[in-house]
């Protein structure tokens, strides 16, 4: 039983990853031309496209996307509680997980994110690839506070470490979904 849970929570994790890398990409305007971003697009369409027919943008905001994020998490949640044989939760501690896993998963998300490109800029500096860009546009707006803050010490830009460092700190203030 441990192995399906951990198998299903896996693997809804990371859609649900997919899905909020879409509307972060939305949020950043990041290329969607990009083939990272067309296949993000062409992985979550089928569940962010009916929902966009019902529900209008709001801006800059995609609330199809939001909407979809919400009713993953919730149904992973939910589904998951019910594999363990816990029953089915109520209506606030579900509501109350499904806001905790979102948040952990856009900290976790971010904080890999920026590894992942600090990692990418030291291996093939000045070279073009289609994770690099996908991943500066995502980070660079988390990124540029910092900078301007704490400028590059003798060429090397200390701020993925801030960041990361500050995200583990909210991590760990964060309860437990």
């Amino acid at each position: 039983m441990r192995a399906l849970y951990y198998i299903l929570d896996t693997l809804a994790t990371l859609y649900q990853a997919v899905l909020l890398l879409r509307l972060l990409m939305l949020l950043t305007r990041a290329d969607f031309r990009n083939p990272i971003g067309r296949s993000i697009v062409q992985l979550t369409d089928p569940l962010i496209r009916p929902l966009r027919r019902i529900l209008p943008a709001a801006g800059r905001i995609d609330t199809a996307s939001v909407v979809a994020i919400i009713l993953f998490a919730a149904v992973k949640l939910w589904l998951l509680s019910l594999l363990v044989g816990y029953g089915v939760p109520s209506a606030f501690a579900l509501l109350r997980a499904t806001l905790l896993d979102i948040v952990h998963l856009a900290l976790k998300t971010y904080l890999f994110s920026i590894i992942l490109n600090a990692i990418l800029s030291f291996v093939a500096p000045g070279n073009y690839s289609p994770v690099q860009s996908l991943l500066s546009s995502i980070c660079d707006p988390v990124l540029n506070p910092i900078r301007r803050v704490i400028p590059p010490i003798a060429g090397l830009d200390l701020s993925p470490l801030w960041a990361c460092i500050a995200i583990q700190a909210v991590l760990l203030l964060l309860p437990v979904a």
